[in-house]
Formats: structure tokens, sequence, C-alpha cells
């Protein structure tokens, strides 16, 4: 498992205790303390009809890894951020959350017209200049999404409407693909760029152009 204090991974070997048992089935508190930075993870285990759910109580964040610092549209940071935290809690919250974000990204980054999510990732498909494996996985949050099934998910990007928790997971999957290529990637291209002209430059050559 990965901790949620510090992301370090590690073997996991969680202490199970008894929390009692009621009409929802029986109740476990799982603790392991993280080998790496020594903070406390406090898992609650639900089983019912022989199946468990699992949720972190403690600490409430999220295992996964921070929001690369080339992202620096505070919207983007601000909408990302709290899908992940309420993923757990809602699912549905954490996916209007995750669709309003999409939605800025595309305007911002592709200048989007259409005023439908759905549209909206139709004309980035439509322009080929998204990698072929992110293009395809964009173009499956319409399907994860059920927009046919539920049209004001594409009109009003934050409406609460009923999901299954991996299409929540999806969505997050998604954004930080594009959150790698419209921030990261540029940005890191831009670093070299500036590198390489620093070494022209010292050599006495002219630079890119």
């Amino acid at each position: 498992m990965k901790c949620p204090h510090c992301l370090d991974s590690f073997h996991e070997q969680l202490a199970r205790t008894s929390a009692g048992d009621g009409p929802e089935g029986n109740w476990f508190v799982n603790h392991q303390l993280c080998p790496a930075c020594g903070r406390s993870i406090v898992i609650l285990e639900q089983r019912a009809l022989g199946h468990s759910t699992y949720r972190t109580v403690f600490p409430k964040s999220t295992a996964r890894d921070p929001i690369p610092a080339e992202v620096d549209d505070p919207s983007v940071v601000n909408d990302y951020t709290k899908a992940v935290l309420v993923l757990e809690d809602s699912p549905e919250a954490s996916a209007a959350l995750s669709r309003r974000c999409l939605q800025h990204i595309l305007r911002e980054k592709v200048q989007t017209k259409s005023r439908d999510l759905a549209d909206q990732i139709q004309e980035v498909l439509d322009s080929k200049t998204l990698p072929s494996a992110i293009a395809e996985n964009l173009d499956a949050v319409r399907a994860t999404g059920n927009f046919a099934a539920h049209p004001t998910k594409s009109t009003n990007t934050g409406a609460i409407i009923d999901v299954e928790p991996h299409e929540a997971e999806w969505d997050l999957e998604v954004l930080e693909q594009l959150m790698d290529f419209y921030f990261v990637q540029p940005a890191k291209a831009q670093q070299r760029r500036v590198a390489m002209n620093a070494k022209l430059n010292a050599a006495g050559k002219p630079p890119l152009k």
C-alpha cells in the first residue's frame, strides 16, 4: 500500500480490531504505522454479505500523487484537490468537480467553444492534438459519464448525479493525464530549451528558434 502521508509504498501489515456488529454488518478498525514516516494510518472496514468495503479515516487525504508544481492554474488546482479529497465520501461530488475541472482545462488550453462538456470533448478529439492514448481515455469519459442517459451531465458539469466510484476515479486519472500533457510537458520542454540556449550562448552560437 501507499502511505497517504508521505506517499512511500510499503507492505501492508494492518492490525485489525473489531468495532462491533450491527444491521449494516461487521465493523473493524485497521491500523498501521508507516515504516517510512512513522505516522498512523487508520482504515475503517465494513463487512457485509461476505464482502468488505474500506475507508481511510485518518489521515483525511489520499494516496494519489500531489499536483505537479507546473500546474499553475488556481482553478485547476482547487477543483482537482477537492475532487480527490471527497472521492471516498461522495463519488458523485468528486465526479462533478472533476467534470468542472476538465471543462476549464479544455476551454483554457484548447479554446473549445461548445457549451456542453460532451461536445467540448468531441472538439478536442476532432483537433487531433492529443496523443492517441490520452485521446482514447478522454473519449471514454463520455462513456463512463453516461451522458446519453443523463444529459444534464454535459450541460451542467456541476450537477450532482449518481455515479459509480470507478467512474469518479477514472475522471481523476484522465485529469492527471491532461495536466501532464498541457502543463507539465510544455514547462519541461521550455526548461530544456532555456538550458540549451544557455549552452549555445556560451559557445558563441545563435539560440534555438
